[in-house]
């Protein structure tokens, strides 16, 4: 199925990412929903992405998708590929709007932008997080990520969060920065309440990449601590897959030495089966930690499992507490607090009416967002703003 006609004149957008589906992850999914939402609101947008077989792409785009030589990662290689892809297309980006959604593509555009043929006519950006770190740390990627910052024509974030580390570390986005908070994926539909069915377990899920960020290994052990007749009532449940390291190797073992507590490794799963296993859990957690300069910025995972009803545990860190309401839609315990982590799961375990409180509110919380206004914030005519 080809994307919808466009009509003449309307305004070019080229979208370049190196994280775009079939790659699973919230930048991937924000990049999807701001390519979406910003065809549907006129634009022509094309999508510049990473290699992928054909038959990852989704019949629905209403987008134009321009998959490039390149793997997607950050290292020079990929850089120089995507380089020489923008140097072949600057007639086109010239006189288009240029977004770039992540950090990847930044990085070989910090290093074009000196040249006047490879500037675009609006160049629009946005940070996620764990990349302002990382572009602070070297002063020379640093004094490249601000020259970039002052010819950006937009930059946005997804968190307050965000925005203040971003404005603390680059003080020259201050006169054009502003929020492009995320939401849930176009497909996914908040789930209404179904009536509770007696369970033999009350199961625990976590959603993400298996990496010592997201936190898995600390739920785990969390749940481990309880007594020894709460742990033969629960089951927990990782869905995602492994990223580098020995990190499921750690968590299996982990589980292994404590047999009561029943734990199941889904690995990756597609949208259709992982709202399945969201309609069959209990309790969400992500107890992520700032790990290195990898931080968690926001987390749409937890408005997907709020949509789902489900109430949330985790870490107060970053900007999941813009994710999650304390008290409201979970529980937020302070990062290396283990005694707290367990105490939060003891009480949802017990709780079940403070379970289908925080769940109800987190239905209508999931939906507070809307992509089509983040895209309207991003590509707005510069002037149109008041």
């Amino acid at each position: 199925m080809s994307p919808p006609a466009i009509a003449e004149g309307a305004r070019p957008v080229f979208l370049i990412t190196h994280e775009f589906y079939p790659v699973r992850g919230g930048i991937a999914t924000f990049t999807e929903e701001i390519a979406r939402a910003t065809a549907s609101l006129g634009y022509d947008v094309e999508v510049w992405a990473q290699s992928a077989p054909p038959s990852s792409e989704k019949a629905d785009w209403p987008f134009r998708l321009r998959r490039l030589p390149l793997k997607g990662t950050h290292d020079l290689w990929c850089q120089i590929q995507l380089a020489r892809q923008l140097v072949r297309h600057r007639r086109e980006l010239r006189h288009a709007t240029v977004y770039l959604p992540e950090p990847g593509p930044m990085m070989t555009m910090m290093l074009l932008q000196f040249f006047q043929a490879f500037r675009p006519r609006r160049l629009v950006l946005t940070f996620h997080g764990s990349e302002i770190l990382k572009f602070a740390r070297s002063p020379l990627r640093r004094w490249l990520a601000g020259q970039l910052i002052r010819r950006a024509t937009r930059i946005s974030t997804l968190t307050n969060y965000t925005q203040e580390l971003l404005l603390e570390h680059f003080p020259a986005a201050a006169e054009k920065i502003f929020l492009t908070p995320g939401a849930l994926r176009s497909d996914f539909a908040v789930v209404p309440p179904k009536p509770v069915q007696p369970k033999k377990k009350i199961v625990v899920l976590t959603v993400g990449r298996l990496h010592p960020r997201k936190g898995q290994l600390l739920t785990l052990q969390a749940l481990q601590t309880l007594a020894p007749d709460v742990r033969t009532r629960i089951e927990y449940w990782i869905v995602g897959g492994q990223s580098k390291g020995h990190y499921e190797e750690t968590l299996r073992t982990t589980a292994a030495a404590q047999p009561d507590l029943a734990v199941r490794f889904f690995g990756n799963l597609p949208d259709d089966e992982l709202s399945e296993i969201y309609d069959r859990a209990d309790i969400f957690a992500m107890t992520s930690i700032n790990h290195g300069n990898s931080i968690e910025g926001f987390g749409l995972v937890y408005l997907e499992a709020a949509a789902h009803g489900l109430p949330v545990v985790a870490h107060d860190v970053g900007g999941v507490s813009e994710a999650v309401m304390e008290g409201i839609t979970g529980l937020l315990v302070p990062p290396h607090r283990p005694a707290q982590l367990a105490a939060a799961f003891e009480k949802l375990i017990h709780d079940e009416p403070l379970r289908r409180q925080l769940g109800s509110a987190g239905r209508e919380w999931a939906t507070r967002n809307c992509w089509k206004e983040s895209a309207e914030a991003l590509f707005r005519p510069v002037g149109a703003d008041a």
